[in-house]
Parts: structure tokens; C-alpha cells; sequence
């Protein structure tokens, strides 16, 4: 795993989040943004009783998987990550996903990774409407 440094200049510097608490000594934080709430850890480098290991360790961690996270604008953070500069995964993109036979909603979203290889999917709410032919 990155170093906790550089996963918490990603996350607070570039996304917003802020750090609840921390053990830096242990190479931990939690962080916050909006009600969103993360937990980084460094991996342990030597054996542990606590191994949470449930595959090979090798970038990009997480494959297969995105955590959405919704928050009230998305434009701030492509800004943030125009300037950094880090690449944009996918999009910005405006898309309508179906929740009912008669409604869907809407989201304008963007996915990124994290120091890591974690895939993000940042979105905002479009709303609902009725269901578009």
C-alpha cells in the first residue's frame, strides 16, 4: 500500500476529506467528508495476528470493485485534480439509471483512482424523473 502521507495528501488535499483521528505510529487514519467515512492503514510489513489479507497484494488493489461517493457538486474536485494534475479514470459524465417501471435518476459523475488503485466513483444528484422512453 502508498504510504499514508501520500494517500492522505490525495484524499484531504485533492477529494476534501478530513482527518477525524490518526496513529501515524501505526500508519493509520480515519477521515471524513460529508458523512462519508474511510479508514487507510498502511499494510503491516512483517507477520501479524491480525492479517486481513484475503489475496495477493499487488496494484491496483480492489479490482472489480468502485465506491460511490455522493456529494453536492463535483466540479470543485475535477478542478482540484485538473491542477494536481491526476487522471480522471472515466468521464464526467451526466447518466440516468432506472429505479422503478415509471421513475429514474439522475447523477453527474466521474471515477478516479487513489494512490493505490482504488477506484472512485464520485457523482452528484440530478434528481428524479419519470421514466424516459
Amino acid at each position: 500500500m502508498t504510504a499514508l502521507p501520500a494517500s492522505l495528501a490525495f484524499w484531504c488535499d485533492l477529494l476534501g476529506f478530513r482527518v477525524l483521528y490518526d496513529r501515524p505510529e501505526q500508519g493509520f487514519a480515519a477521515i471524513e467528508r460529508g458523512g462519508i467515512e474511510f479508514m487507510l492503514e498502511e499494510y503491516e510489513t512483517g507477520p501479524s495476528e491480525r492479517c486481513w489479507d484475503t489475496g495477493l497484494r499487488e496494484k491496483p488493489y480492489g479490482r472489480g470493485i468502485n465506491f460511490e461517493m455522493t456529494v453536492g457538486d463535483i466540479a470543485p474536485l475535477l478542478e482540484r485534480l485538473k491542477h494536481a494534475p491526476w487522471p480522471i479514470f472515466f468521464g464526467p459524465e451526466e447518466r440516468w439509471y432506472r429505479i422503478s417501471a415509471a421513475e429514474e435518476t439522475g447523477v453527474r459523475q466521474f471515477l478516479v483512482q487513489d494512490p493505490d488503485g482504488y477506484l472512485l466513483r464520485l457523482s452528484q444528484s440530478l434528481g428524479q424523473r419519470p421514466l424516459q422512453a
